[in-house]
């Protein structure tokens, strides 16, 4: 799905068993709260690039997390003036649905993108995240709950 115009990506949800899912904190803007998420590399296929951004960003894998669901469409959004970097105009995006093998587990933020992390309510996180992706939240996560 991705093109010229729009950069194909990944998002992972980690869910435990009580129904929250594990947010992020971005490094460059407290306070606001997002899943792992990341572009999908050449020659990678989205479900590689998903495990490969859960790991870089949060130091979770396979002993940590299982896969357990995939959202069967992508998702689109553009990026607003200021964010937009070169010519392409936003992100195209699958997202992948992982459960934690058990609720002790621990993500270690990377420190570059995230700096913090909580298990939180799904319309919590919704609430948090930047307002340009908000619709594909609201979407695929409106439609799981």
């Amino acid at each position: 799905m991705g093109s010229l115009q729009f950069r194909a990506g990944t998002v992972a949800v980690v869910s435990n068993s009580k129904g929250r899912v594990l947010a992020f904190q971005r490094t460059d803007f407290p306070g606001q709260w997002q899943l792992p998420q990341g572009g999908i590399d050449v020659g990678e296929s989205p479900v590689e690039g998903a495990w490969r951004e859960l790991e870089e960003e949060t130091g979770l894998g396979p002993t940590d997390v299982r896969l357990v669901d995939e959202y069967p469409d992508w998702t689109v959004y553009e990026w607003p003036d200021g964010v937009k970097r070169g010519a392409r105009l936003g992100q195209a995006q699958r997202w992948f649905f992982f459960e934690a093998r058990n609720d002790e587990v621990e993500p270690t933020p990377d420190g570059d993108e995230f700096d913090d992390w909580k298990w939180v309510k799904v319309p919590w996180l919704v609430d948090q995240v930047v307002e340009f992706r908000k619709p594909s939240y609201q979407r695929v996560l409106g439609a799981r709950s």
